[in-house]
């Protein structure tokens, strides 16, 4: 595998990369290097919508003269090691990209996970992420409508995004509730083709699968529900 840092090249064919939407997994395949070089070096160029190779190549070459310096640490590192912990946070953020997560929100929900607090602000986001505010105000609104991350005050005029402690119970009752919709509208669909042709019986299949997987993902989020998650009636659609 390639060792040192990416060239102008390198930079060159990811931004192809992107341009052809190849994963992160293939882009690193085709460089010769991990996939995680590859992710960290993509979110510190503004993600795959914002990502430009010479732009991406100015802001590496301006952070040469500091090679020698300690990483930026996280805002409750504790004493960690800061490159430790950069490379977890990458490591977490290509797994959740990889659950289809879009990457900047990825990226920012590994920053929440990766400090005790589980608490930041925008500009703490920026600094670790290495991105502009305009790219984290993005994805900080894209995972408040997935209801992912809550916001609170801070000191002064300062806002923090938190993550709740039933964030995966609420993301399990909404992907239970997309699967009930998806086989409601099967169903119809089913009905409005006529019962017996290949293409109801087919729709009638995928309408029965959703269903009941909506249901096993529904007393699976129920049984291990976090004790200080939300009452049951906070936007639960079960029928």
């Amino acid at each position: 595998m390639a060792a040192g840092r990416l060239t102008y090249q390198d930079r060159r064919r990811i931004a192809a990369g992107l341009a052809q939407d190849l994963s992160y997994a293939e882009i690193a395949r085709r460089l010769d290097r991990p996939t995680s070089t590859v992710t960290r070096e993509v979110m510190r160029g503004g993600g795959p919508r914002e990502y430009r190779a010479e732009k991406a190549h100015r802001i590496a070459k301006a952070r040469v003269p500091n090679a020698g310096s300690r990483p930026i640490p996280a805002p409750d590192s504790d004493g960690r090691d800061p490159e430790a912990l950069r490379e977890a946070e990458t490591r977490l953020a290509t797994l959740l990209v990889q659950t289809g997560l879009p990457t900047m929100p990825a990226g920012v929900l590994a920053c929440l996970y990766t400090t005790d607090s589980g608490a930041v602000t925008a500009a703490e986001l920026v600094s670790r992420l290495r991105v502009s505010a305009a790219s984290v105000s993005t994805a900080v609104r894209y995972l408040e409508e997935q209801q992912l991350i809550t916001r609170e005050k801070g000191q002064g005029r300062k806002e923090r995004y938190r993550i709740d402690e039933d964030v995966w119970y609420r993301a399990m009752i909404a992907s239970a509730n997309t699967n009930n919709l998806l086989a409601d509208a099967s169903r119809e669909a089913a009905d409005l083709l006529g019962a017996g042709t290949p293409a109801a019986e087919r729709l009638d299949g995928m309408a029965r699968f959703l269903r009941q997987v909506g249901e096993d993902l529904i007393r699976s989020a129920e049984h291990w529900r976090p004790r200080s998650a939300l009452p049951a009636e906070h936007g639960e659609r079960l029928d």
